[in-house]
């Protein structure tokens, strides 16, 4: 068996904040979900995993969790709710069943006993609704006897090629005292960009490219490097064909612009905030989300390929995902970026080995 500290992982969707804590040196031992085109990428990328199709709000997947694990000592639960309840884009429904999955995540930790506890989400769950949600987080970590402490991470900290901020909440046995997040790993002026990310991949213009295909250049920085991993095969990286109007608006857009930046009369069919977006070479991109309509490449004109969007939510090039195109693409938008999982996963242990076995 196995000596590595074991995770289970809730709302894993395809597993970046599992691949986090994996690199960091965990075991992930199950990934739960809803959503069988992510559960698919998870298992393909996380092959020592088990995997649960399951809705979280029913008992009944507690207790296929429970069998499914049989009787290890789990050590951490990590989980990613779904946060479009509580995302600051759509409506927000006080009473939406998704801002309310986190209560499973503390009932399944009151079966297992993990050391440690770890929820992420939108910023906006802190506040929205009187700040009730939060609250309640903090009060079931009391009901734990953990020790609790939360913060909002900006991903570009972490390394992380992205505008992204997102809240976590950490909460630890007792006697490891309160958890204490990981320090800054940049700062700004020294960020990883859009180019620094994704400069190395093929124009996807003339030719879209297949599911499985190769590179056309050598890495050009240290973050291309990494991201490649030593890979030498090229996956998702498929371009998306425009008509001629969409791509007569995108050229109009400049880098690091958006719809306010178009002449009067143009891409009127889309004027809300983040319409008709242009990344900006030399800048992190802004938060990918689970779409792909309205977010174009620096240089290009087009939509950024699920290749590229993985790569600037910093999954290695060897992750690949399955799925429709759609999927994929959710997948992506919907997950933890793995190096801010890493960070933390790597603080983290600093707090469990002070515990030992």
């Amino acid at each position: 068996m196995s000596s590595k500290l074991k995770v289970v992982d809730l709302f894993s969707g395809c597993g970046g904040f599992s691949y986090g804590f994996e690199k960091a040196g965990f075991e992930v031992v199950l990934g739960v979900d809803n959503d069988k085109a992510a559960l698919d990428t998870f298992k393909l990328n996380h092959k020592n995993s088990d995997i649960i199709l399951g809705d979280l709000h029913l008992d009944s997947t507690l207790d296929e969790i429970e069998n499914k694990i049989g009787g290890k000592q789990i050590d951490v639960i990590i989980a990613g709710p779904p946060c479009q309840g509580f995302s600051l884009t759509g409506s927000r429904k006080a009473n939406d069943d998704r801002n309310r999955l986190f209560y499973s995540v503390f009932k399944l930790a009151n079966r297992l006993k993990p050391k440690a506890v770890i929820i992420e989400n939108v910023p906006g769950l802190a506040t929205l609704y009187e700040g009730r949600a939060k609250t309640a987080i903090l009060e079931e970590f009391d009901n734990l006897g953990l020790t609790k402490n939360f913060k909002v991470l900006y991903a570009p900290d972490y390394e992380v090629p992205q505008i992204r901020r997102r809240i976590f909440f950490v909460g630890l046995i007792e006697e490891l005292g309160v958890f204490d997040f990981p320090e800054k790993i940049l700062s700004e002026g020294k960020y990883n960009t859009c180019l620094k990310a994704i400069g190395d991949l093929p124009s996807r213009l003339d030719d879209l490219g297949e599911e499985i295909d190769s590179y056309d250049k050598p890495a050009e920085s240290e973050y291309q490097t990494m991201m490649r991993n030593g890979n030498d095969v090229l996956f998702n990286h498929v371009g998306t064909k425009h008509t001629d109007l969409v791509i007569n608006v995108i050229s109009q857009v400049p880098e690091g612009g958006n719809h306010r930046d178009l002449p009067p009369g143009v891409g009127d069919s889309r004027k809300f905030n983040e319409a008709w977006t242009r990344y900006h070479s030399n800048k992190p991109s802004k938060t990918i989300d689970t779409g792909h309509r309205n977010h174009f490449h620096y240089k290009y004109n087009r939509v950024p390929t699920v290749r590229e969007n993985a790569r600037l939510q910093s999954f290695p090039d060897n992750f690949r995902f399955l799925g429709t195109k759609t999927q994929q693409y959710r997948q992506v938008g919907n997950a933890v970026p793995p190096l801010l999982g890493f960070h933390i996963a790597k603080k983290l242990l600093t707090y469990l080995d002070k515990k030992g076995e």
